[in-house]
């Protein structure tokens, strides 16, 4: 699938068979409100499928990632855990079942903090540049960062066009979560653009003014490092310090508080520890073209935009320009969130709101926006791109049936330990890598 002109294309995460509540994020409220309750892998891989016919509907360039495999038994295996595979998953859920589901963890869905990603456009070398994020506040995720890189290497082989790096070193002062702290702004997609790294934490972790209830998870020191190695003009790059309190109040990603598409962002009024400077920036190095909208605390307090998700929505353009906003059905849900969207049609700063049911990845911590990660391409880099990944109509109807052959309709803790799920699991990853055509990538398959 080949557009004529350069785009943003939305790689979502497919959500894989063993989607479950373990409450494993450190600061993400929705997922530890829902922990050990009964999870629908089937309706949430069905959900996320819905979400991304529905952006395909909109004639915006969609294509997937497919999942982790799941259980992760090589980690169960270096914690200590030994015998079979029925053995290691038994021993780890007598033990340590909070370890068990680390290695059933289904978080790669998020496919937000899969990477940072910079286009062609905006690189020295006029390649795009992948970073698989080192993740490493906790285990769960810490452990995707070596197949998620696998993954983007087979996705984007061609080395004329793509530059696979390192995860930055992992360690306390150099966390990165991806995407989910990373905005690109620029006219329009193939046009050089202006990248914005927000962070957390500007020193070992230990800063006083920073957070005092959950952990900062990303670093200026990797943002710093990711300008670097993807090239970037140094004055074509903003660096912006997420507010504390708002880490404080859920904000685990900045995704979760802010949100930017071409020259806009729509963030909250407490997103940013010094917004003037944030915005001085943005206007200077986006020569006065960047529109702001932040929206007042008294309008939306920091609670209720981490409870819907307002700012984890997705800002759109469609193929007849309009630019729509892709909000969680929360949204619509909240009184005061869903009239203030309306204020923002009214006022033209998108032309429609489109809701989507994302129930069971909302109750897990993620909207929308932790769904995707935008890959800006231009033809002939989409044309290097594995061809399998691409949403049709064709792979809609398969991706379907597959979820409908392989994925349980309900999923408890104690679930995690039946063998037979691991066999479910391996089976349907098996036949999900023949579909998207990307041959053996998983280590259980060599």
């Amino acid at each position: 699938m080949i557009y004529s002109t350069t785009v943003e294309v939305n790689f979502d995460g497919l959500i894989g068979p063993t989607h479950n509540f373990a409450g494993l994020g450190p600061g993400n409220l929705a997922s530890w409100s829902h922990r050990r309750a009964p999870s629908n892998p089937r309706a949430a891989a069905r959900q996320g499928l819905a979400k991304m016919v529905r952006l395909r509907a909109l004639e915006v360039p969609q294509a997937l990632l497919p999942p982790q495999p799941r259980p992760n038994l090589a980690l169960l295996r270096r914690l200590g855990f030994s015998g079979d595979d029925a053995a290691v998953l038994a021993t780890a859920q007598k033990h340590s079942p909070h370890l068990l589901a680390t290695a059933m963890s289904s978080s790669s869905m998020w496919t937000a903090n899969a990477a940072t990603v910079c286009p062609s456009a905006d690189a020295g070398d006029r390649r795009v540049h992948f970073t698989p994020a080192n993740l490493v506040t906790s285990l769960h995720r810490a452990s995707e960062t070596d197949v998620t890189a696998t993954l983007l290497k087979r996705i984007f082989p061609d080395p004329r066009f793509f530059v696979h790096h390192d995860a930055v070193p992992s360690s306390t002062d150099m966390g990165d979560e991806g995407a989910a702290n990373h905005t690109r702004f620029c006219d329009t997609f193939g046009d050089p653009g202006v990248q914005m790294f927000v962070y957390g934490s500007d020193s070992r972790g230990d800063d006083a003014s920073g957070p005092k209830r959950f952990v900062a998870r990303q670093s200026k020191a990797a943002g710093e490092v990711i300008s670097r190695l993807h090239h970037l003009d140094p004055d074509r790059v903003v660096f912006a310090k997420q507010n504390p309190r708002a880490i404080d109040a859920g904000v685990f990603h900045n995704d979760v508080i802010a949100v930017g598409h071409r020259q806009l962002l729509l963030c909250h009024e407490q997103a940013f520890e010094q917004p003037a400077r944030v915005m001085e920036d943005l206007r200077r190095t986006t020569n006065d073209a960047i529109q702001v909208v932040q929206v007042p605390q008294q309008r939306v307090s920091l609670d209720d935009a981490v409870s819907t998700y307002l700012f984890n929505s997705q800002i759109v353009t469609t193929e007849t320009g309009e630019t729509v906003l892709i909000a969680p059905e929360d949204c619509r849900q909240h009184a005061g969130v869903n009239t203030l969207l309306g204020e923002l049609v009214e006022g033209k700063t998108f032309d429609r709101v489109e809701f989507v049911d994302l129930r069971e990845s909302m109750d897990n911590g993620g909207g929308p926006a932790c769904l995707r990660l935008r890959v800006v391409l231009t033809p002939e880099e989409q044309a290097a791109v594995a061809p399998g990944v691409w949403l049709t109509d064709r792979l809609e109807g398969q991706l379907e049936g597959w979820i409908d052959r392989h994925y349980r309709d309900s999923l408890t803790a104690a679930d995690l330990a039946d063998p037979a799920l691991m066999t479910e699991s391996y089976t349907a990853l098996d036949e999900l890598t023949e579909l998207l055509e990307l041959g053996s990538v998983y280590e259980f398959q060599r």
